[in-house]
């Protein structure tokens, strides 16, 4: 097992909690991670070196190193020069950052090159810089990582597709499984089999799959990690028009993802130029990523494809982390790292939630989660105007870059954010969530919403307030129970958004009510 990843699978519950003091008492220090992959290099300068790290600056230079390796299996002395060159500017500009720490990786090309050394020495002499070189097995395992950073206790396989090669492993929840490989499937070696002819090429890219594919012997989900792949989603979304333009997360029928991957496998670049949103650098190498996605496909016969931004680099990160900070819930971290420094109120997030604790009877960790997250979010447009803070809100989680989250999980905390602010599920709302919530997930998350509203109102956004009250939605009314009226009277306001918060429940009655007996009805 190489250095940093975790060392067993840890078996401790789940740490679900708003933990305001901890976030609000981190000092980011801004970490990078310099990917010397066979067709591009990348810098990612992160926040921080955190369980959900938000990228601060990204950018990506085409060298092509695996083109640039001759008969010999030596790299270029151009390659070299282009590479270094590309290196030397991410190490400046992340230094002028104040980048506490910068790590560079290299991939297959630097690994496949003879004189791969030579590279990882003039590296070191141009920026100072210690690049590591990864094995197969060690890329498919940081890459997995990446995985389960960026999901919730994702099952499946997990497939990488990068300019020289093609990494998969299995992921069971926080950890990676034993079965992995590592094949010379990457878009430019499948591109030039494609060039000789498409059937041929696909014999010989089915007679790698298998002798070394993995089983999928878990969840039947195939995670598609690599540019190209993602390419194939942005393609999909466009399309369809739908609502959420994240490829984090998006997910496809697996007969849906093979039949567009086929379709593209054949197009000529300029079939592929005309497709929906298809990125300008993916044109000439999208039919060899399309034809992998249809073999593997075809191969491993998934339910269902997840696409993810996170891979190597974060999979990396992930285990520069302790196994405290590893078990935190990327979602949950995200929200309090967007909410809570810009709340008005910090430490109402973690009131709200725990007043909110018993509002669903039988609630899966799953749904908790999502219930904090919407608690650790509920003030981010405050500053807003209040005409549009609610429709702002809505749009704005649809497409923001939280990881840990599904599309239909991103639809429901955006109407529970939206609800907070007073703003009504209509026509509007529930054609850009039909797709992604039933009736029953939009009404509870316009339950929560509402119910996040009524807090406020009642205690001004005071957490001591807050706690003079407990909410009971039951069957036959909503019932604000103030536990001593005379020190936080009741008012037209709070009667208002309980009134609100009961026609969202379905239920007739909205009663603030002291020692069970009703103080005011509406």
């Amino acid at each position: 097992m190489a250095i940093g990843q975790p060392s067993k699978r840890n078996t401790e519950p789940r740490i679900i909690e708003i933990d305001t003091k901890r976030i609000l008492g981190r000092q980011q220090d801004h970490y990078a991670v310099i990917d010397i992959g066979s067709n591009s290099i990348r810098l990612v300068v992160y926040d921080d070196l955190s369980r959900a790290p938000f990228p601060r600056f990204n950018e990506k230079a085409l060298c092509t190193l695996s083109a640039g390796l001759d008969e010999d299996g030596n790299l270029s002395d151009e390659a070299i020069s282009a590479a270094v060159h590309a290196i030397a500017r991410f190490h400046a500009a992340a230094k002028a950052m104040n980048v506490r720490r910068i790590d560079a990786l290299a991939t297959e090309a630097t690994r496949r090159a003879l004189n791969g050394s030579t590279l990882v020495e003039t590296i070191r002499e141009r920026t100072g810089l210690e690049t590591r070189v990864l094995s197969g097995e060690e890329e498919a395992t940081y890459t997995s990582y990446g995985v389960i950073s960026g999901f919730f206790q994702p099952r499946g396989l997990v497939g990488d597709i990068g300019g020289g090669s093609l990494e998969v492993a299995e992921v069971v929840g926080d950890h990676v499984g034993e079965r992995m490989t590592s094949m010379p499937l990457g878009t430019l070696p499948v591109k030039k089999l494609m060039t000789e002819n498409v059937d041929t090429a696909k014999k010989k890219i089915d007679a790698l799959l298998q002798q070394n594919l993995p089983p999928l012997l878990t969840d039947p989900v195939f995670y598609a990690i690599g540019g190209g792949w993602r390419a194939l989603a942005r393609v999909h979304i466009a399309m369809h028009g739908l609502p959420v333009n994240v490829v984090h997360g998006y997910e496809m029928p697996a007969n849906e993802a093979r039949a567009l991957a086929k379709k593209i496998a054949r197009m000529s670049p300029e079939q592929v130029a005309d497709l929906p949103d298809v990125p300008g650098r993916r044109i000439d190498t999208l039919p060899a990523s399309a034809l992998v996605m249809s073999r593997v496909l075809r191969n491993l016969k998934p339910d269902r494809v997840v696409f993810s931004a996170y891979g190597l680099r974060e999979g990396w990160l992930y285990c520069q982390l302790d196994q405290k900070e590893q078990y935190r819930d990327p979602l949950l971290e995200g929200a309090q790292a967007i909410g809570l420094p810009t709340a008005r109120v910090p430490e109402f997030s973690k009131a709200l939630g725990d007043w909110t604790e018993g509002l669903f009877p039988g609630e899966a960790q799953s749904e908790r989660r999502l219930r904090l997250a919407a608690c650790a979010l509920t003030d981010m447009s405050w500053r807003d105007h209040p005409k549009v803070r609610a429709i702002e809100s809505f749009l704005r989680i649809l497409q923001f870059p939280f990881i840990g989250i599904s599309h239909p999980e991103r639809a429901f905390l955006a109407v529970a954010i939206l609800a907070r602010y007073g703003g009504k599920v209509d026509d509007a709302v529930k054609s850009a969530t039909r797709e992604l919530l039933s009736p029953s997930e939009l009404r509870r998350a316009e339950i929560l919403g509402r119910a996040m509203l009524l807090g406020h109102r009642f205690s001004a956004s005071v957490p001591e307030i807050l706690r003079q009250a407990n909410l009971r939605i039951e069957a036959d009314a909503v019932r604000l129970e103030v536990l001593n009226p005379e020190s936080v009277p009741d008012s037209d306001a709070t009667q208002s958004r309980l009134r609100q918060l009961a026609d969202a429940a379905g239920v007739a009655g909205a009663e603030i009510v002291s020692g069970g007996v009703p103080a005011a009805k509406s």
